[in-house]
């Protein structure tokens, strides 16, 4: 970046940052201050979302096609649909909700990584398990909602035979 570009920025916003020799750009030093080293930190605003396989971006093959659905010609002229392949597994993933195409292909690769995490790992996989308790949260729901019907009916059933006359 020249002089001339930092000069653009408030003296607030601009600042240098080394990063020692042996780290990756990904990579953080930790603070080495009593009681937080090692404790994990959640950023302000971040859900906490289980751990799955990183995807290789070269083990990828991204399309982009025409949009389909409801939207009329704007939808069904503009490529922002995001058609995404893993190669070794075979799995694709279409994704076109919204109109954005940057939206769509970040929709699409968490999409595609979970569907390879649970292909991979099985029933070991985060969102297996939690597919699994969603689909158990389900079925209590609707075992409590047959079993309160099956009760009004036998409340019913038994005002109408008291009402009875003998």
């Amino acid at each position: 970046m020249s002089t001339s570009g930092l000069l653009r920025f408030p003296a607030h916003l601009a600042r240098i940052c080394t990063v020692p020799r042996g780290l990756r750009l990904c990579q953080k030093p930790a603070l080495l201050t009593p009681g937080t080293a090692g404790a994990p930190v959640q950023a302000a605003g971040k859900k906490d979302r289980p751990a799955l396989l990183s995807l290789d971006e070269r083990e990828l093959e991204e399309q982009f096609v025409k949009g389909h659905g409801p939207g009329g010609q704007a939808t069904n002229k503009t490529s922002n649909c995001v058609v995404l392949r893993h190669i070794p597994s075979g799995i694709v993933v279409k994704c076109h909700q919204t109109r954005s195409v940057d939206q769509n292909r970040k929709l699409a690769r968490r999409i595609l990584q979970e569907k390879v995490d649970v292909f991979y790992n099985g029933e070991n996989s985060p969102v297996y398990k939690k597919r699994e308790a969603e689909k158990r949260k389900q079925e209590r729901k609707k075992r409590a909602k047959e079993t309160l019907e099956k009760k009004k009916l036998l409340k019913e059933q038994w005002e109408s035979s008291k009402n009875v006359p003998r």
